[in-house]
């Protein structure tokens, strides 16, 4: 676990997931529209063996920039990123999720803002980019009031709950050094 904490706002903060969190996470993540817009490592339902898994860093390597998006004292969601790796380690793919009770208040939208530039800075990327399935009309809203912009389509690249679904791509660079354009 990280003990960097990123305040957003009053009211919001990025910290690292605690053990504690487990019943807020329960509350917000077994919910099938939280998790149709997400990867099958975030199932639905979702149980507590799941919040176990996920809080004891089985799921993802908690130890990295994935944090728990506190809403006044509470973990409500959830936004990271994978830095890349080999020739692609000037880049990182992000990922987020937000309990159901807290969207349309563009709480996400400031979240990325927060984390975005952050991320950028802490591991001196170049680039991010994230996947969003073709109905997730939200979700593309949030990445691209945040500098993201749609560089392409997976046809059909993804099956979800018995139907297939293309996915969109956003990608967003960040200032390039002097010289290295």
């Amino acid at each position: 676990m990280h003990d960097t904490i990123l305040v957003v706002d009053r009211a919001i903060r990025l910290r690292a997931w605690r053990p504690d969190d487990l019943d807020a996470l329960l509350r917000h993540a077994d919910d099938a529209e939280v998790s149709r817009g997400t990867s099958d490592r975030f199932p639905f339902p979702y149980t507590r063996e799941d919040g176990l898994a996920f809080l004891s860093g089985n799921v993802l390597d908690l130890s990295g920039p994935v944090f728990a998006i506190e809403l006044e004292g509470l973990a409500c969601g959830g936004i990271g990123a994978t830095v890349l790796a080999g020739e692609r380690a000037i880049g990182a793919e992000v990922g987020y999720w937000l309990g159901r009770a807290h969207w349309g208040r563009g709480i996400m939208s400031r979240v990325l803002a927060t984390f975005a530039p952050w991320l950028i800075a802490r591991h001196g990327l170049l680039r991010l980019q994230a996947g969003v399935l073709d109905f997730n009309l939200a979700s593309a809203r949030v990445l691209e009031k945040n500098g993201f912009a749609e560089e392409g389509r997976l046809r059909c690249a993804v099956r979800k709950r018995g139907r297939l679904h293309d996915l969109r791509i956003f990608g967003r660079l960040a200032p390039f050094p002097p010289g290295q354009a």
